[in-house]
């Protein structure tokens, strides 16, 4: 096969270029299941078809809601905004896959491919945090999306949202695989001396060859821990995210992910082992098939292992860590290191947000006139 074309053949599994997924796999809500097959004649006339070229295309989307809530006891904050749908970043293992399959595309390819940009999502935080019953409470921005994917260079919806939360004095921590978190220092950091802002980096491998291969378009680990300390010499407190701890791929560079971290300036740390519910099972599989074949039933051996016997287990107990002598071990490995490390004096910066200067916007309906709504009920007259 032609090596400049941006596919090759592992394993009789598709690997494309910048992509994480090697499939197209139907949602588990189709009620026909198809399969594209390369037959490798398009190569031999000197070209790939646009579908296994697979460009980006970003879709403007008016939302009807921006604030999402959880109620579980595993995750550190109930209140999470998404600017997009869908992540180019394309990390094989993100759980938020599954969510592509609501609106009738691929948890595969698509989830990667196929993004949707809430345009109006700054609007509609402004109008929830004016609710006469709004309460704050902590919102983190970057969970079922990198909210500092590429699309946020042009769109930027992400930093749109920042200045309503800051002019609001409204307690924000940022989760992100991505260096473009930098371009917003200038929002957060006179939020974080406020204790209002507060960042979180993943860090999934140092090894960037893997890493190209997990998570395709995010930045380089490199550029991740400069992220770190560029943001720590600002003054925002950040915390690495050691996810997902994948055995016998990510799991051997702990203790090596924790100590570059802690020498770039991060303050706190914790970690999550992989987690394969719904396509997302499916699609790592294959993945490993076709980049780890010598090791794959290894690490799906081990997974098991943590998961009592299955590929995932979605208990609250149990799903973030897993259990057994396995997850014994790695969650040994992790505190050991974070107390030699002194990562862990810190405790979690999320929950020490100040959530008591917050000040409510007022929402000026646009058909009257240029007027801009501004916190603390004032308005601009010109």
């Amino acid at each position: 096969m032609n090596p400049d074309f941006p596919e090759v053949r592992q394993h009789h599994i598709h690997v494309l270029k910048g992509r994480g997924a090697t499939s197209n796999l139907q949602g588990r809500f189709e009620a026909e299941t198809r399969e594209r097959t390369y037959d490798g004649w398009d190569a031999e006339r000197g070209h790939i078809s646009n579908e296994y070229q697979r460009r980006t295309e970003v879709s403007d989307e008016v939302a009807k809601s921006i604030l999402s809530r959880n109620s579980s006891p595993d995750i550190p904050f109930n209140v999470s905004l998404n600017p997009y749908k869908g992540c180019e970043h394309g990390c094989i293992y993100c759980f938020a896959r599954p969510s592509h399959s609501y609106l009738g595309l691929s948890p595969g390819l698509d989830f990667e491919s196929r993004i949707f940009a809430k345009v109006n999502a700054a609007e509609l935080l402004r109008k929830e945090l004016a609710r006469p019953g709004y309460v704050p409470e902590n919102i983190a921005i970057g969970v079922n999306t990198d909210a500092y994917q590429p699309c946020e260079r042009d769109k930027r919806l992400t930093r749109q949202v920042l200045e309503v939360l800051s002019e609001c004095r409204h307690p924000v921590g940022m989760i992100t695989k991505s260096s473009l978190i930098e371009r917003d220092i200038d929002i957060l950091a006179p939020m974080a001396e406020k204790g209002l802002a507060c960042a979180a980096i993943t860090i999934t491998r140092l090894d960037s060859d893997i890493s190209r291969t997990l998570e395709p378009r995010a930045s380089a680990p490199a550029r991740r821990l400069r992220a770190i300390r560029t943001l720590t010499e600002a003054g925002i407190p950040v915390s690495v995210s050691v996810a997902p701890i994948i055995p016998f791929v990510t799991e051997p560079e702990i203790e090596k992910i924790l100590t570059a971290a802690r020498d770039a300036g991060a303050v706190s740390a914790h970690y999550v082992a992989l987690r394969l519910p719904f396509e997302v099972n499916p699609l790592f599989q294959q993945w490993l098939e076709a980049h780890f074949p010598e090791r794959a039933q290894r690490v799906m051996n081990r997974v098991r292992e943590m998961r009592g016997g299955k590929d995932y287990d979605s208990d609250f107990s149990k799903r973030m860590h897993g259990e057994g002598v396995w997850a014994d071990l790695i969650r040994q490995r992790f505190t050991k290191t974070v107390e030699r490390l002194g990562l862990g004096k810190h405790g979690g910066r999320f929950e020490r947000l100040d959530t008591t200067q917050f000040r409510r916007p007022l929402v000026v309906p646009a058909s009257s006139g240029t007027s801009r709504a501004k916190a603390g009920g004032q308005l601009d007259l010109f």
